[in-house]
């Protein structure tokens, strides 16, 4: 998707307003795997998670080819929606931001905190994206889509980071909600040709890009059924299933119980906070290590927005039904 050229202008513009992340080892995740393990940890950006590359860059283009824009309209459970907040508080324009009915309270505090204005519509994201374009269109706003090429953009800075610091590594672990962490973790290896692996990871009950994968077209499923809520996703993006067919190696499914042992194993092994997609990666090559063993892996901490109620259910072991 992108040039190395246009990379480095993206990280350039990600970094006037954040620290690169850390790629760290830690000894008791290698343990477990039996693998040289680095992590990435994009829950240590300013919102919590990886999706705030992504706002930046994209309201940065907006600003040169709309620099009239005061308004954006989009869809989230939490993340993007951070994400535009943030960048958009930077650039003086407001985010207009749908979530489902029952979306985690700490999320939406926290979009609210940054200066997005929320609105409550349907039973899931897919519901809430849908109404989020019909809104936008009604009042003549820009309508920001989950997955679009100038949020990839950003969002691949995190791959640069790391594949330029560890470009030996042999498989790279990337959670999919709609496609852009993994989409740029593909650009960023070829751009910088390297051989690294990239397998995505989805959780069990919300499968569509796995089947999508399997069957070679397009798949969606009727519901969403996690608790790793930057993972609940019912329609695979067009765009984003296109690349991620033709240049990942293969989609991992994991049960919200293994993602629950993941955030455990986060917290016990590193002391970092895990939301459920940013365990994802985690949860799989645990489910892989077997094949793992011996070599060197990259794992993607995408975010640690977790609500702390779910948070102390999987620490604690609780049931989740």
């Amino acid at each position: 998707m992108f040039s190395l050229a246009e990379l480095e202008a993206a990280h350039a513009i990600v970094c006037e307003a954040l620290a690169s992340t850390p790629a760290l080892r830690w000894p008791l995740i290698s343990a477990r795997l039996g693998a040289d393990v680095v992590v990435k940890h994009e829950n240590h950006n300013p919102t919590g998670a990886f999706k705030v590359r992504g706002g930046l860059t994209y309201i940065d283009a907006l600003r040169r080819r709309s620099p009239e824009t005061r308004a954006l309209v989009s869809a989230t459970r939490g993340n993007h929606g951070q994400s535009l907040a943030f960048a958009g508080a930077r650039a003086g324009v407001e985010p207009i931001i749908f979530v489902p009915r029952g979306n985690s309270v700490e999320k939406n505090a926290a979009m609210r905190a940054l200066g997005a204005r929320l609105i409550e519509h349907g039973a899931d994201f897919q519901e809430a994206r849908e109404e989020a374009g019909r809104y936008a269109s009604a009042e003549g706003h820009e309508f920001v889509p989950s997955f679009h090429r100038d949020l990839v953009l950003g969002v691949a800075t995190y791959s640069l980071e790391l594949l330029r610091a560890h470009p030996d590594l042999d498989a790279l672990y990337v959670p999919i909600g709609q496609g852009s962490g993994i989409c740029g973790a593909v650009s960023a290896r070829d751009a910088l040709g390297l051989k690294t692996e990239i397998v995505g990871v989805q959780a069990a009950g919300a499968p569509a890009y796995a089947l999508s994968f399997a069957a070679g077209r397009a798949i969606s499923t009727p519901s969403a059924q996690t608790f790793a809520d930057g993972m609940a996703t019912r329609a695979p993006d067009a765009e984003a299933l296109d690349i991620v067919m033709r240049r990942v190696a293969r989609i991992v499914l994991v049960s919200d119980d293994e993602i629950a042992e993941a955030v455990r194993c986060f917290w016990t092994d590193t002391h970092n906070l895990a939301e459920g997609a940013g365990a994802a990666a985690l949860a799989a090559a645990s489910q892989e290590r077997g094949r793992l063993r011996g070599r060197k892996v990259g794992l993607v901490l995408s975010g640690g927005n977790i609500d702390f109620s779910l948070f102390q259910r999987w620490i604690a072991r609780d049931s989740l039904t």
